[in-house]
């Protein structure tokens, strides 16, 4: 299993790397905490976890992949780098917390991250390059 990091993540320039590089390729349906659903909502309403979002999102100016210029207008999500398991969250695993593998995404970023729907992908916001002359 590849362990994703931020600093790693940094190294890539552009969206099209960083999303290459997230993607989990998972798929729509399958439960991720199943019965234990009630765990990850706790864990996500905790003051520890609303603290270190927070942390996240000033760290990547809450950017979309943390690529400056891709602001997220939405809601923001804290995507865990590599996923998390029950196990993770009931020995409160220090990796939940660690901003080294956190990082900002909008919804569509993140679903494209777990799902990789590549036909869907389409729906990405266009990477802008300097001298671009097309309005969008």
């Amino acid at each position: 299993m590849m362990i994703r990091s931020y600093s790693e993540l940094l190294t890539l320039s552009t969206f099209e790397q960083r999303l290459e590089y997230l993607k989990l390729r998972g798929s729509i349906g399958v439960a991720t905490f199943d019965n234990e659903r009630w765990l990850n909502q706790e864990f996500y309403n905790s003051w520890k976890w609303r603290s270190i979002r927070k942390e996240i999102i000033i760290r990547d100016n809450a950017c979309d992949l943390a690529i400056p210029g891709r602001d997220i207008f939405d809601a923001i999500r804290i995507h865990h780098m590599n996923p998390i398991t029950i196990e993770d969250l009931e020995s409160l695993n220090p990796i939940v917390y660690d901003p080294e593998y956190l990082i900002c995404t909008s919804l569509l970023t993140h679903n494209a991250i777990h799902f990789d729907r590549s036909s869907r992908n389409r729906d990405l916001p266009i990477e802008r390059r300097k001298g671009d002359t097309k309005l969008w």
